[in-house]
């Protein structure tokens, strides 16, 4: 049985695993549908289970979805920048935030700070080509929970699953990677007649499973508790 302090130290160990995959190695069945069944059984507002999941494994689709061509919003860029941090000494007193190098060099720029740039679409490529598996997120709408504004609740639904899966592939050592960009439109309308998706669901995110076949270690910042808790009241 795991004990406590394992529970937090896979928590703490959770990361994202941006570069390319290993594309000759393979995740288990066996540990994919441990994955998923992580995933069934995330908490989710009055239970109704608002989400499906679409898993890519074969290599032409992994394929034909990598040609697929990713525009990039001049607003992404811009309302990045309050996140930035340009060393790491500010990024380690920030403790929020990413580092700016993580950015293309002309997503830096004041054009780009401005909201002005816009980067030719470019293809999704072998993150996707090369990585064993995508899942494909689904929200269904239809299964709304009830009272709740602009279905909040469903969403954070959503983060309650994705958290289940991930943890449960870092637990195996598989690394999982985020790609929201798949539910932006127009994109999103290709990767649905690609997959046959219905058109009443939609893309919430995707996500890319597999082994690194590079992960160096890198510096990585969370607040310190005393940041963000308080007892009994709150007060400045």
């Amino acid at each position: 049985m795991m004990e406590e302090q394992d529970i937090l130290e896979l928590i703490k160990g959770r990361k994202s695993s941006r570069m390319p995959f290993d594309e000759n190695r393979p995740i288990d069945p066996a540990v994919l549908k441990m994955i998923l069944e992580a995933a069934a059984w995330a908490p989710t507002a009055h239970n109704m289970q608002n989400f499906e999941i679409v898993v890519v494994d074969d290599k032409s689709v992994l394929t034909e979805l990598s040609k697929l061509k990713s525009p990039v919003s001049p607003v992404f860029i811009q309302e990045n920048y309050p996140q930035l941090s340009f060393s790491e000494d500010e990024w380690k007193e920030r403790k929020t935030g990413i580092l700016a190098e993580q950015f293309p060099p002309e997503w830096l720029s004041e054009e780009a700070r401005q909201g002005k740039l816009q980067p030719p679409a470019s293809e999704l490529g072998e993150q996707v080509r090369r990585g064993p598996v995508l899942l494909i997120i689904l929200y269904d709408p239809n299964r709304r929970a009830p009272a709740s504004e602009g279905d909040f609740l469903g969403v954070m639904s959503l983060g309650f699953m994705l958290e289940n899966m991930w943890l449960t592939a870092a637990a195996y050592g598989i690394g999982f990677h985020i790609l929201s960009v798949l539910g932006n439109e127009p994109l999103a309308a290709e990767v649905k007649k690609t997959l046959g998706i219905p058109r009443h669901l939609h893309i919430a995110l995707s996500c890319r499973l597999g082994y690194p076949a590079n992960d160096p270690p890198r510096l990585r910042v969370r607040r310190d508790l005393e940041d963000f808790v308080r007892y009994n009241r709150y007060e400045d």
